[in-house]
């Protein structure tokens, strides 16, 4: 196998990761957005990754900094950090791993800061020549870290800004077919709100809350020296949540979220016509700007308005809380079948201590011989302010 192969091995694996697009569930009308560095989308924590990965709209925890880092303003606990970690893939491969750090520290009552740094693992690939020589192992690497600031902009309305830096290392700089790779980089940008308000319904203390985060606005990356580029996984999400305390020892969250890579919709493979005979668009070509990209991809999709329906993803989750100690979660995530057909079931659980909590969350897709079969998140997470205030 040469080495040219084994890159495009490589990207087809993260592709897969990102879209989970099975060659039997393909269809005539599949059209699926792909993007470089696709980790950077995939659900790092247990307890949105038990809700259907619905987490824009949820209320704040540690790991905020991934769906909406305006939520840590509202945090109750001036200081927190959480580590999560997920093996990848394991129906295919057994070496590749997800690892999340996150934290906040809030300023005060109006102002937080928070980082996060995540690393994405693709085990060891031998490298070998055209002639099926070893030219070497390497351990394909990506990692993308970032910071923001978030702040109250009233009462019940907060504003965040996240800086990120990512680095994706497929190849180690091996050449392929002649031509020099190297590490590829980006820059990027969140801007995300949140609106959170609690109100007393029936003498009970509910919170109503939503959210939205544009994702990953920034440049496009490249392996090599050449013009060829390509976007990151710039994307909107949506979502709101209601959660609704029955006593003071038993509680349900409700959580609906939706999002759509702000990216262009690759062109028609084929002349295709509406049912009036007319040509439709064959989509936006992908040398233009990230900026350019973000406004094209509302009205590029060659299947007109219903394929810009289509590339939505949506996703639905509920949680319990007994005595605000024990949580069982439940999800449902939709993905049309021509955007890459992911359909999940989610479930989960949570504990939770004074200092510290852990949950872990379990992934059941609809179809059979799925990639994300059996995939397990665990997360643990520790409020310092708590662990202080005990001493």
């Amino acid at each position: 196998m040469n080495q040219l192969f084994r890159l495009l091995f490589l990207v087809t694996l993260i592709v897969v990761i990102s879209e989970s697009a099975l060659a039997q569930a393909t269809t005539s009308g599949a059209n699926t957005i792909t993007t470089a560095v696709p980790f950077l989308t995939i659900t790092p924590d247990s307890r949105a990754g038990g809700m259907g990965d619905a987490g824009v709209g949820l209320t704040p925890d540690v790991t905020s900094q991934h769906w909406n880092p305006a939520k840590h303003v509202f945090m109750e606990s001036d200081m927190g950090v959480g580590l999560s970690y997920s093996p990848w893939l394991r129906n295919l491969v057994d070496d590749i791993n997800l690892a999340y750090l996150s934290g906040y520290k809030k300023l005060d009552n109006v102002q937080a800061i928070s980082a996060s740094l995540r690393y994405f693992s693709l085990g060891d690939i031998i490298f070998t020549s055209e002639f099926g020589e070893v030219q070497g192992q390497q351990s394909p690497n990506e990692f993308a870290i970032d910071f923001g600031y978030s702040r109250m902009l009233s009462d019940i309305f907060s504003g965040a800004v996240a800086l990120r830096y990512i680095r994706s290392d497929l190849t180690g700089g091996q050449m392929v077919n002649g031509v020099e790779t190297h590490a590829g980089n980006s820059f990027a940008a969140d801007v995300a709100f949140y609106w959170y308000k609690e109100l007393r319904v029936n003498r009970k203390d509910n919170i109503f809350s939503a959210g939205i985060n544009i994702q990953n606005i920034g440049s496009k990356i490249s392996y090599t020296d050449g013009e060829v580029k390509d976007f990151i996984p710039t994307n909107l999400m949506l979502g709101t949540a209601y959660t609704s305390n029955l006593d003071d020892y038993n509680s349900f969250t409700f959580s609906l979220g939706a999002n759509k890579l702000l990216v262009p919709t690759p062109p028609a493979d084929s002349i295709q016509y509406d049912p009036d005979g007319v040509i439709l668009p064959s989509g936006i070509n992908s040398d233009i700007g990230p900026i350019e990209g973000i406004v094209v991809s509302f009205y590029d999709a060659p299947g007109g308005f219903q394929e810009e329906i289509q590339e939505i993803n949506l996703a639905i989750g509920i949680e319990y809380w007994y005595n605000k100690q024990f949580a069982v979660r439940g999800g449902y995530f939709y993905e049309h079948q021509n955007k890459g057909n992911r359909k999940y079931f989610t479930a989960g659980a949570g504990l939770k201590m004074n200092v510290f909590a852990l949950d872990f969350s379990y992934l059941l897709p609809t179809q059979r011989n799925h990639p994300l079969e059996n995939t397990l998140r665990f997360t643990l997470s520790f409020d310092i302010d708590a662990f202080s205030n005990q001493r």
